[in-house]
């Protein structure tokens, strides 16, 4: 379960890596900074943590295989609400109600802070050492 959950979390954390460094070199091209607090939390959330996430699983096996798999999926949900809802919020390209756009934006925020906490839980439940398969 967690070979499976890691490489996934690696190639979701890749894309997100890309896409951020995308945007930081149209943020430098343009010489607008305008879209630098979601550059910065594509890069943090998306990137940086996905990524620690799916080497973690890599190198541990957890006790509860489950809570691999709904962690993962709370990161890769929040961690795409939240930075498009972050996105949405700041610029609104379709001009969606402003309600509907903040709700967004805090669900997702909402679920990869439960993702974070999960993981902290996790790291107490893995198997030890001379344990793992």
């Amino acid at each position: 379960m967690e070979q499976t959950w890691s490489i996934r979390l690696i190639r979701f954390a890749a894309i997100f890596g890309l896409i951020g460094t995308f945007l930081g070199a149209q943020m430098s091209g343009n010489m607008d900074y305008s879209l630098r607090p979601i550059h910065a939390h594509i890069l943090l959330v998306g990137w940086l943590s996905v990524f620690a996430w799916g080497i973690f699983y890599k190198v541990y096996t957890v006790k509860f295989k489950k809570l691999v798999a709904i962690h993962s999926i709370l990161s890769m949900i929040g961690a795409v609400g939240l930075t498009l809802g972050m996105w949405m919020y700041n610029i609104n390209p379709f001009d969606l109600n402003e309600t509907l756009v903040m709700v967004f934006f805090i669900v997702g925020g909402t679920l990869l802070l439960l993702a974070f906490f999960l993981f902290v839980i996790i790291t107490f439940l893995i198997e030890k050492p001379g344990k793992q398969q």
